[in-house]
């Protein structure tokens, strides 16, 4: 296959978009060849650009061909059957169902985790107390990783053995933690570590440290 002939995943910052990672890290995860196209988020170029391949108006965005999918779910729906031959999902019935839903409650919900910690791979907090609804929600991920883990998880070291959509889907909210410094139990703990183990992630993470950065954004303190 040509270049030019490989998909095309539109993503913004690594540094701020939860959003594009969990795209890009599913088909990298999956050794899925891909051209990538970064549009700064809150520029003129991407206000220009962004609706050749998103009538949304945002990312991600996957063109493959004369097909045009947006949406990071709907772009892991399509990859898993395009690419993937049904493996970013469990292969049991049960546990099919149940990455669904938890995949679909981190799609649509948490929106005031996602508020009281933005997403900012380099940022570093110490000492941050999370408003009581922000509790709240990263009291349900965590409990969510642990239903999961101790259900269908014993194949591996992700919600259900090995490393799947779901997983893409709860990625970033790792990263929110580790940059507002959550402590975790134990079992939240060790999915977490696994997921920023990840090859692909660290690759993602070094090139959100290489970007240019906000004023209003910090750099990893040591």
């Amino acid at each position: 296959m040509s270049a030019t002939a490989l998909p095309l995943l539109v993503i913004g910052n690594k540094n701020y978009s939860s959003w594009s990672l969990r795209a890009w890290l599913l088909l990298r995860t999956f050794g899925v060849a891909f051209r990538e196209l970064q549009l700064p988020l809150d520029t003129p170029e991407f206000d220009a650009r962004i609706r050749e391949f998103a009538p949304s108006g945002r990312v991600p965005a996957l063109v493959d061909g004369d097909v045009r999918v947006w949406d990071s779910l709907a772009i892991a729906e399509y990859a898993n059957e395009r690419w993937l031959a049904g493996r970013g999902w469990p292969a049991d019935r049960a546990g099919r169902a149940h990455a669904r839903a938890i995949s679909a409650e981190m799609h649509a919900g948490f929106d005031t985790l996602r508020r009281a910690l933005p997403f900012n791979c380099n940022k570093r907090v110490r000492d941050h107390a999370p408003a009581a609804g922000a509790a709240d929600d990263i009291a349900r991920v965590a409990a969510i990783w642990r239903e999961a883990r101790g259900r269908f998880g014993a194949d591996g070291d992700f919600l259900f053995g090995r490393f799947g959509i779901a997983d893409a889907m709860y990625a970033p909210v790792v990263l929110r933690f580790v940059s507002y410094g959550i402590e975790l139990d134990a079992s939240a703990q060790a999915y977490a570590e696994a997921i920023r183990d990840l090859p692909a992630l660290r690759e993602w993470a070094a090139a959100a440290a290489a970007e240019p950065m906000s004023d209003e954004h910090e750099r990893i303190k040591p």
